[in-house]
């Protein structure tokens, strides 16, 4: 029986639970719906590793809220019930107590008052349920989470960038233990040889730790250390998908993997991303691992995340042009010529449909990806790189006449150029960004990675962002057939400005500064943009509202592109001073009196500032003889049931 799909699910405080079609999963083999079946139970094994490393307690306020909330036998209209699980929500959805975007503490909006005397009321259940000793270790548990989350100034922000402070110290990530920032920079600093043309991402998959005596050392994450409990099942999982690969690299891909999950050891992460980079003939793909280093004030920790895709051939076509073009597009960059590849090797890009979601990748997700991120390795080896277009119709399919563009657009003839061409532009950038952008450029010699510090993941997404920027305006893309009007471009670079100076406001709770790198980048572009355009772009008020105008868009253009040539060469030459002053004087701080403006006008119109996705839930069909004869999708489930059944089929750190 076909099943009714819709793209929107629930809405709770300023999140809205989307679902994505795979679509073309029932028309493949058995062995490949096998394939995707394995990898994504290995996607979803890793979640409370992700919990667990945005900050120390979230997985124990997780689980005693999960049990109040199936247990409770009181009034659920209760406004402190209600508020209670409008909180257990944001904590799925951002795996802890901080905000997925903002990185602030949410604010619980139920009392302490009630959640002690509903914990003391339930107290045997919740003891059997937690698998404690005894009502006295369930009062010890609440004595230590009760401050964390209701204290506001107990571990406020899960990351804190604030120049200025010790940002290890007073961010409440779990990757560091009683070191300070100094510290953690001199420990890594004492690692690293600047005569390796090939060095490991020291610090990538470990929690550094000081002792009683005061020994700083690695808690490294792999299958006989921390994490290990959930690892040994993600192990399980790749193990078995060895079974149906497509090929005999993708099961290389696989040992290489699990080898590095075994040990811990860095070069083996390298040896498998360059094997990752070179399987490129097999439909299905995955990510899986610690990749990201967002999350991680000096960006060298990375989180668990997991992905597998399919590729979508249908629309293969645009990326296929971008990355057959590479190398042109880096010869004609406008960057100067030191900083630029001579050979641009291994470019490859799919447009792919997602399958599953884990970790820091769900429920909110990006919607391209360029991988690797080491530095050498792209250099020398190439980076693959996927825009997920179901997502990406998923979201197009949920903003259809809400209204936005009504809103917040200067004028009619802007608008009817965005309603045109500016969904096809969205994933022209992403494409371009992804596939080129990150890979662009290099690194002049002797320069580290990570010179940058905690401002190297703003200036590298910068640098991603204004290279598809300056591109989408080239007649390269009606040569290519990317575009099919010359004026099509214009409707991303109004987008692009109106969400960098105005609209991403809405995601900034009053009284925070920007935090994260993708706005912080955005910020930085449409202000630097802004100042210097010379009347190029205005901001004007009209009626009370502000509006983004754009009268010159060759000379936005231009602008992009000196902005791109600044952007490299600090990455190039690992200008940390310069990088330090780009960022904090265009991408930080916030016009209160403008963010008060949009927040306003959002709540008219009633969007979400946020969203993220519920996974298609897979599950085996057997024939008469018990052997396993299709994989079936059901796109039914709700989001506390795909959380709650999370947490107990894949709860296994404690």
């Amino acid at each position: 029986m076909q099943q009714t799909f819709n793209y929107c699910d629930e809405k709770f405080a300023d999140i809205q639970i989307l679902r994505y079609r795979m679509k073309g999963f029932e028309q493949m083999s058995l062995n490949k719906k096998m394939y995707i079946y394995c990898l994504a139970k290995a996607t979803l094994c890793g979640r409370d590793i992700t919990t667990d490393q945005f900050g120390k307690y979230n997985l124990r306020i997780r689980r005693l809220l999960e049990a109040v909330y199936v247990l409770y036998n009181g009034n659920r209209d209760d406004a402190d019930f209600r508020a209670m699980t409008v909180y257990l929500k944001r904590i799925w959805f951002s795996n802890g107590i901080y905000h997925h975007y903002g990185c602030e503490k949410f604010e619980p909006g139920f009392s302490e008052q009630f959640l002690r005397k509903t914990v003391a009321e339930m107290s045997q259940q919740l003891v059997t349920r937690l698998n404690l000793d005894g009502s006295e270790a369930l009062e010890t548990l609440c004595d230590e989470l009760c401050p964390v989350i209701f204290d506001p100034e107990v571990l406020p922000k899960r990351v804190d960038k604030t120049d200025g402070k010790d940002i290890v110290a007073s961010s409440a990530c779990n990757y560091y233990e009683g070191v300070s920032q100094q510290e953690v920079e001199a420990f890594y600093g004492n690692m690293t040889d600047n005569n390796d043309a090939c060095p490991p991402s020291y610090g990538l998959n470990s929690k550094l730790v000081k002792d009683a005596d005061g020994n700083i050392a690695e808690q490294v994450w792999h299958e006989g250390g921390m994490y290990g409990a959930a690892i040994s099942h993600v192990i399980t999982w790749l193990d078995k998908a060895k079974a149906y690969a497509e090929n005999e690299r993708q099961k290389q891909v696989i040992d290489l993997l699990i080898q590095y999950y075994r040990t811990g050891d860095l070069k083996t992460f390298d040896d498998y991303s360059i094997e990752w980079l070179s399987e490129t003939e097999g439909d299905i793909d995955f990510i899986n691992g610690f990749i990201e280093v967002y999350g991680d004030p000096l960006g060298l920790k990375a989180s668990w995340e997991g992905i597998v895709t399919y590729k979508d051939w249908e629309a293969n076509d645009r990326t296929a042009k971008i990355c057959g073009n590479a190398q042109w597009f880096e010869d004609h960059s406008p960057v100067d010529e030191r900083f630029k590849k001579e050979n641009v090797k291994g470019v490859t890009a799919n447009v792919v449909c997602a399958a599953m979601l884990g970790g820091d990748e769900y429920p909110s997700t990006a919607i391209g990806i360029n991988l690797p991120n080491a530095d050498w390795i792209r250099a020398e080896h190439g980076s693959k790189s996927i825009t997920i277009g179901n997502l990406t119709e998923a979201y197009n399919r949920a903003a259809e006449n809400n209204g936005f563009l009504e809103e917040f657009v200067a004028d009619a003839d802007t608008l009817a150029l965005i309603k045109a061409h500016g969904d096809i532009c969205d994933d022209l950038h992403t494409d371009l960004h992804e596939c080129l952008g990150h890979g662009s450029g290099k690194l002049l010699p002797g320069v580290l990675p990570d010179a940058l510090k905690s401002y190297g993941n703003t200036i590298e997404e910068a640098r991603a962002d204004l290279f598809g920027l300056y591109y989408m305006a080239d007649e390269k893309m009606l040569e290519l057939g990317l575009l099919n009007d010359k004026d099509a471009y214009k409707a991303h670079y109004y987008t692009y400005m109106l969400n960098g100076l105005m609209t991403q406001l809405r995601r900034i709770t009053p009284g925070n500064n920007i935090e994260e790198a993708h706005m912080r980048n955005r910020a930085l572009i449409a202000h630097w943009v802004l100042e210097h355009s010379d009347g190029a772009v205005l901001m004007v008020s009209r009626d009370g509202k502000t509006y983004v105008v754009v009268n010159d868009y060759v000379t936005l253009r231009q602008l992009f592109a000196k902005l791109l040539a600044e952007v490299q060469r600090i990455k190039s030459e690992g200008d940390y001073a310069a990088a330090k002053a780009l960022v904090e004087r265009y991408a930080v701080k916030v016009d209160r009196q403008l963010l008060e403006e949009v927040h306003e006008r959002y709540e008219k119109l009633d969007i979400a500032p946020y969203k993220g996705f519920l996974n298609p839930r897979l599950s085996l069909s057997y024939d008469a003889d018990g052997q396993v004869c299709d994989v079936l999708i059901d796109y039914t489930e709700s989001y506390e049931h795909q959380m709650l059944r999370y947490s107990s089929e894949y709860g296994f750190l404690q």
